[in-house]
């Protein structure tokens, strides 16, 4: 038994991270999917309101218990999302970008685009969730 808990006790973090990142990413492409192919907004806007909302997740899931920064101080709070905020408008436009070029501009089949493009921007947002971030003081 302890060597099945050891490993999962040594990867915790980046378990929780991708436990993580899993629903973020499905609160992306579901909320994508419902607000380009039900509700019928363009693709751009519909990429912009569901990286917003998985952003806003992916913050309070990330904060407590991926990297457990407890913290509620308030400079310690504004510097964390501050930094996750610019962080993700980065991986955010770079989202846009895919997804214009796939969808808009080579007609590319979306909701593969949508998938492509958020293991890109997952890979990154761990990256800088834990080298800029979420770093240990």
């Amino acid at each position: 038994m302890s060597k099945l808990v050891n490993p999962l006790k040594k990867h915790k973090e980046f378990l929780l991270y991708a436990f993580f990142g899993i629903l973020t990413t499905l609160v992306n492409i579901v909320s994508y999917y419902l607000l380009y192919n039900m509700l019928f907004i363009k693709n751009v806007p519909a990429v912009i309101i569901s990286w917003a909302l998985s952003v806003a997740f992916a913050f309070f899931t990330n904060k407590l218990f991926v990297f457990e920064s407890r913290s509620f101080k308030l400079s310690i709070v504004l510097r964390e999302s501050a930094t996750f905020f610019s962080a993700r408008l980065f991986t955010g436009v770079l989202d846009i970008i895919i997804m214009y070029i796939a969808v808009d501009l080579l007609l590319l089949d979306s909701l593969f685009w949508k998938i492509v493009s958020n293991v890109i921007v997952v890979i990154l947002n761990y990256i800088l969730s834990k080298i800029w971030i979420f770093k240990k003081q």
